[in-house]
């Protein structure tokens, strides 16, 4: 018998595989009342999942235990399964094991949402059936489909730490920052967490500008500065431009993207090598960046109002997020107003506080980690604000050139996840 553990949605992809193909199982959750309890018992119903703490009478007559992303590897039953030796493993190690088609996996601590939807439009625009999911849309499960030609899978470390086998044809690690330590030793485990992808991919494709991330032999590289090798992909400044370059071939003027800041021309970059390693249509690929306009939620232009622009970056959960978001606006607003706070992550926000002060007029405070802002802003004004309704209605009161949610922390003490924190900011601007 198998158990699986937690029920998100990954957790409910698992149970629906399993049933599907006549597998017994458990199904527990340490929570009285797991987000998709209801659509579990409406559709399955049978067995009745296992609520509330752990025991090790879950393990009683298990072979297998598959565990959700959400769930560390401290918890005790997840200790408990291993002192009896029984396997732990993921959903994308079942999925890995009937899939028929060829995967691409991208990891990293920002941007690989944004390069996993990227590639999968370049496919999808090059004719070919592809799938996207894992960490972001539909869990890889319910992606299983015979008529696909190939799978792109964002994979979390989370995911990561629970694969044993996975036969990645291409991928890449983005970026390493630290980020999620709550769940590690320190910020190594962390990197070798996100660098793991590496030891599952054939043909892997490497950023040269990440410092943690070695440079292989047989890989496909890009960076930002000048190509180094005939099939790097890079960037060149040139007659107040800059431009896309593979070797010494220019490829694109990156005024023509609609995605702003230096990270996405490096997730651009990424998603053009790894195209390339699968043979995709170079001009093609080019045709579906100049009309990609990001992810909800990826500092994401939402509207402008009474001459302010509004932009919701609720993704960025973490400091280095918020800080590529201030660089990236400050180029185009001066006296920005910040909407940040949440759940502060184990880091180090001293740079971060360092941009606030340089760039921000205005920092609007909210969630568990306000009085820690506030505490270090020196400069910026700061109001504190107990919801995002009245954040926006102070920041419509203030703002001189632009609004920016980037809360550089995680959203659980208000909000569901950072998705219904962005929809939230988003229907206070009457714009949803």
């Amino acid at each position: 018998m198998k158990l699986v553990l937690g029920l998100g949605m990954t957790g409910l992809s698992i149970v629906r595989f399993l049933s599907k193909h006549n597998i017994t199982y458990r199904l527990a959750d340490s929570r009285l009342q797991p987000p998709l309890l209801t659509d579990y018992l409406s559709e399955l119903s049978i067995p009745k999942p296992v609520l509330g703490g752990w025991t090790k009478a879950l393990l009683t007559d298990i072979d297998e235990v598959f565990i959700s992303p959400g769930i560390a590897q401290n918890e005790p039953i997840v200790i408990w399964a291993r002192e009896k030796n029984i396997p732990i493993t993921s959903d994308i190690e079942l999925f890995a094991r009937h899939v028929k088609a060829p995967i691409i996996g991208i990891t990293g601590s920002n941007g690989k949402s944004t390069v996993t939807q990227l590639l999968g439009e370049m496919i999808a625009n090059s004719g070919i059936k592809v799938a996207v999911g894992g960490n972001i849309g539909n869990p890889a499960l319910d992606c299983l489909n015979d008529k696909m030609k190939y799978y792109v899978l964002e994979l979390s470390s989370y995911q990561l730490d629970y694969i044993q086998h996975l036969n990645l044809l291409t991928g890449a690690v983005l970026n390493i920052t630290p980020d999620h330590l709550q769940r590690y030793a320190n910020f190594e485990e962390y990197t070798k967490s996100k660098l793991s992808l590496y030891q599952y991919c054939q043909h892997p494709v490497v950023n040269i500008d990440e410092p943690l991330i070695p440079i292989k032999t047989n890989a496909t590289r890009f960076g930002i500065n000048l190509p180094e090798q005939a099939g790097d992909f890079g960037t060149v400044a040139c007659h107040g431009s800059c431009f896309l370059l593979k070797g010494d071939k220019v490829l694109m003027d990156t005024k023509k993207i609609q995605l702003i800041g230096e990270h996405n021309i490096s997730n651009i970059l990424c998603a053009l090598a790894i195209g390339e390693q699968i043979g995709l249509d170079l001009n093609s690929m080019l045709q579906t960046i100049k009309c990609f306009k990001g992810l909800e939620h990826r500092l994401e232009w939402v509207v402008k109002k009474q001459g302010i622009d509004y932009y919701n970056d609720s993704k960025a959960t973490n400091a280095v997020a918020t800080i590529q978001a201030l660089k990236t606006l400050s180029k185009r607003h001066k006296n920005i107003t910040l909407i940040i706070g949440g759940i502060k992550k184990q880091e180090d926000w001293r740079v971060l506080l360092k941009h606030i002060d340089k760039n921000v007029a205005h920092a609007i405070l909210i969630g568990q980690s306000a009085q820690t802002l506030a505490n270090g802003i020196h400069q910026a004004q700061t109001t504190h604000a107990s919801s995002m309704q009245e954040a926006v209605a102070l920041s419509q009161k203030t703002a001189k050139t632009a609004v920016l949610l980037s809360p550089a922390c995680a959203s659980f003490d208000m909000f569901d996840n950072f998705e219904h924190r962005g929809q939230v900011f988003k229907k206070c601007l009457n714009y949803s």
